[in-house]
């Protein structure tokens, strides 16, 4: 399948020493390809007019940090002013698509967080109303629809479409501090995996959860900064400076949040490639079969995390 060459392609370029940050930014870009052929062609095939639509990257694809272990998050934006009858065939057309990157090796997603589920394919009004719906209510399911959802980005179609969300977004998200707040205690509920010693706290099995104890906890911290200060991207990396330099940090800090969180990329990367990862655990790895520096480097990263969500913490739950 295509996702295997990529896969091959992505271990070939690890083994040469490219960097977390680039590897990420090209098996995005390849997945940004092959998505936008396949609309592009389906499309066609069912008379629909990209211009009156615009497919989304949601997630980690959306934040442009997709590693090796993947399914789809894909939605669907509709011009307010199409057809009936063109509506109408949306959702033959998502399936046909989502079905596409599913042969293409690229799973279903099997929380349906897909353009070919009717929550997932909407008009722009009703996308606006969606997300102002989550802002103002806050509810534990708003929040989790948040993490996924407020990290879209334009794959294929009208661009304008998305541009034009992510602005109500912005502008809504930064003028209710609750919002913020409930985020930013759902975002502490996972915290970095550090003994009370300082030591690496892994579980029986002496693994630790690179994405959900690791990059996560960058990703969300970094997410709720940028959101408050109204800043527009949606890349961890980018995040963190935007929101850093308006928060008035030093660079040496801020720039620590992302060599920690890049660093904790770079070894999800390497297990996800590696033959002995098992496929139901691509983001563990056990501690004791790390070297001395990564091991080292890895405590200071979780470390580094920990540091972030002080922050977080004194800016939000107190």
């Amino acid at each position: 399948t295509l996702s295997s060459d990529i896969r091959r392609f992505a271990h070939s370029l690890l083994a040469q020493g490219v960097q977390a940050r680039q590897l990420t930014n090209l098996i995005s870009h390849l997945n940004d390809v092959l998505a936008e052929r396949l609309v592009t062609l389906m499309a066609q095939r069912h008379g629909i007019a990209l211009q009156g639509i615009c497919w989304l990257a949601l997630g980690s694809e959306g934040r442009g940090e997709q590693t090796i272990a993947t399914d789809q998050d894909n939605a669907l934006i509709l011009d307010d002013a199409i057809s009936a009858s063109a509506q109408a065939a949306m959702p033959a057309f998502a399936l046909a698509v989502n079905a596409a990157l599913d042969e293409c090796g690229y799973p279903l997603c099997k929380g349906g967080i897909m353009a070919s589920e009717p929550a997932c394919c909407m008009t722009l009004s009703q996308w606006r109303q969606r997300f102002r719906d989550w802002i103002e209510h806050g509810a534990p399911e708003d929040l989790l629809n948040a993490s996924i959802f407020f990290d879209f980005r334009p794959v294929a179609g009208n661009a304008a479409l998305a541009q034009a969300l992510r602005d109500d977004v912005t502008s809504a998200a930064c003028s209710v501090p609750r919002f913020l707040q409930q985020l930013a205690l759902n975002a502490l509920t996972h915290t970095v995996p550090l003994s009370w010693v300082g030591g690496i706290a892994s579980d029986k099995d002496g693994q630790v959860d690179l994405k959900l104890q690791g990059t996560a906890v960058f990703v969300d911290a970094a997410r709720i900064f940028a959101l408050s200060r109204g800043t527009p991207h949606t890349g961890t990396r980018e995040r963190i400076q935007a929101a850093g330099t308006a928060m008035g940090l030093a660079p040496s800090e801020y720039e620590a949040w992302i060599g920690g969180f890049e660093f904790i990329q770079m070894l999800r990367l390497r297990v996800q490639l590696s033959a002995d990862t098992a496929p139901e655990r691509p983001n563990h790895v056990r501690v004791a079969d790390l070297n001395d520096i990564d091991r080292r480097i890895l405590k200071e990263s979780f470390r580094v995390g920990r540091a972030m969500q002080q922050r977080l913490q004194l800016d939000y739950a107190r």
